[in-house]
């Protein structure tokens, strides 16, 4: 029996709200600035197949990832009250800070579903405190490498000895396991209500109605091929990038051939990052109401050579890749139907020792579009996170904030303006490593229609510029600069166009 209108909206509701009480759990529970502060985590819902039910409206990169962590233990034998962990770029993660930890739900004996969340672990161990090391060029490098493997108390204790800050670590983990109960409960009454078998009927039900809702939005788009071209901005070179974007009726094809073949730094993505930042973007395209559900992605084909820095092949170092390949693929998605571009890098910043590990992403300008001018000091795209409070930063860490503000005229002119970006400056109040992995800072964002494109990011270390990619040792009392990104502005202010 098919549900009426009213009760798959009720039950894509309860979905919703399940997700969103996982992500409650997680972010109140954990003890890190960088989930608790900042809510650098997601949690969704899944069917006994591993097809998404259901995401919280947390983390854009996530969004077609968390299915491949979920695909990666979806054929082991599970039990009851045992749950997995994994951050293996290549085993269904995305880069080694984010850790998956995903539980089966039971019913009756039955397998129903899986309740997962992946949090983004301020260090994961690896060549440099925080994880995510500028300078890395192969996997090892970047922190420890989690297969897919039960998580029990003593895989617990083993994984997070190995990390920096363990007792952190751990504190961490179990807010993601104590979040994944909250959504295997919830599943759980609704199964006991509705049977498993309905309740089944009732999710393969939301999925279709997503899938309906995206194919009438891509259909509305029109028909056609679009192509767009940007960079990466490699240490000693441009990665070119190339997108050809086909729409054929209700269907899309996003193919990437062309693009810069696999980077011996960590520019590289797995396929499934590439495949989330393109489903971010087709959501801004069509309706952001549409539920972010297996549905949703259906209509969606995703094409990148294996062996490209949008495909790369196991081994690979990543650490940048999930941050900001990522946002240059929403960047090439979205330029290609005539959007403006925010920033188009989330920032990255990590600074530590053997006492602390911090890291942080900074917001800029959003970029312009047809009736409204780009916010300022947000986060853009693929990062959906907050900034850590400057109370929150000086009380838990050996920093003093010397600047923050906006970074007034750096978005694009227009007849619509980009949002502008930020400043931040930091001082170190002890010896501490730095580590900071930027973009879009010799090669500003883009504006669309006639609009001007938005100032490219400045970085420096007591006045002295710093390139994009930079790490090296902070002495007491240095100071580091960061001025984010302006988005780009939209239509010709001259011509009112």
């Amino acid at each position: 029996m098919s549900l009426d209108p009213i009760e798959l909206q009720v039950l894509t509701g309860a979905l919703r709200a399940a997700c969103e009480e996982m992500g409650v759990v997680l972010i109140r529970s954990a003890h890190s600035s960088n989930i608790k502060e900042r809510r650098d985590a997601s949690t969704g819902l899944f069917d006994a197949d591993g097809q998404m039910v259901m995401q919280a409206e947390h983390i854009p990169v996530h969004l077609g990832a968390m299915p491949a962590a979920v695909r990666a233990v979806l054929c082991e034998r599970h039990r009851p009250g045992v749950s997995w962990v994994l951050n293996d770029p290549f085993a269904g993660g995305t880069h080694l800070p984010d850790i998956t930890v995903i539980t089966p739900v039971f019913h009756a004996r039955e397998l129903i579903g899986f309740a997962a969340s992946r949090a983004h672990h301020a260090d994961v161990g690896g060549d440099r405190p925080g994880s995510m090391p500028a300078d890395s060029t192969e996997l090892a490098q970047e922190g420890v490498v989690i297969g897919p493997r039960r998580l029990t108390a003593q895989a617990l204790a083993e994984l997070t000895g190995r990390m920096r800050q363990p007792r952190e670590r751990e504190a961490d983990l179990r807010a993601q396991l104590a979040a994944n109960r909250v959504g295997a409960e919830r599943l759980r009454e609704w199964a006991g209500r509705l049977g498993a078998a309905r309740l089944r009927e009732g999710t393969e039900e939301v999925l279709d109605y997503c899938e309906r809702r995206t194919r009438a939005c891509l259909a509305a788009l029109g028909d056609g091929v679009r192509t767009w071209r940007d960079v990466l901005e490699a240490p000693r070179e441009d990665l070119e990038l190339c997108l050809r974007a086909e729409l054929r009726g209700e269907r899309l094809t996003l193919d990437f051939a062309g693009s810069a073949p696999q980077h011996t730094g960590n520019l590289n993505c797995p396929l499934a990052v590439t495949e989330s930042a393109c489903l971010f973007a087709v959501r801004v395209l069509t309706d952001p109401d549409i539920p972010p559900t297996a549905g949703a992605y259906r209509p969606v084909e995703v094409r990148a050579p294996e062996g490209s820095v949008l495909n790369a092949r196991p081994g690979a170092a990543v650490a940048a890749g999930n941050v900001e390949t990522s946002s240059r693929v929403a960047d090439l998605v979205l330029s290609a139907f005539g959007r403006a571009q925010g920033q188009g890098t989330m920032n990255n910043l990590s600074l530590g020792n053997e006492r602390f590990s911090y890291y942080e992403t900074l917001g800029g300008g959003q970029g312009a579009c047809v009736d409204a001018d780009g916010p300022s000091a947000v986060h853009v795209a693929m990062s959906n996170t907050l900034n850590t409070p400057v109370e929150a930063l000086e009380r838990e860490f050996p920093l003093r904030v010397v600047e923050y503000a906006l970074r007034r005229g750096s978005g694009g002119e227009g007849r619509r303006h980009g949002g502008d970006g930020v400043v931040r400056e930091l001082e170190a109040r002890e010896e501490m490593s730095f580590s900071l992995i930027a973009e879009r800072r010799r090669h500003g964002p883009h504006g669309a229609a006639g609009g001007q494109g938005g100032r490219p990011g400045r970085d420096t270390l007591d006045g002295a510029p710093l390139p994009g990619k930079a790490a090296g040792m902070l002495a007491p009392g240095a100071r580091l600069r960061i001025e984010t990104p302006g988005g780009g502005g939209f239509g010709d202010e001259r011509t009112g166009d």
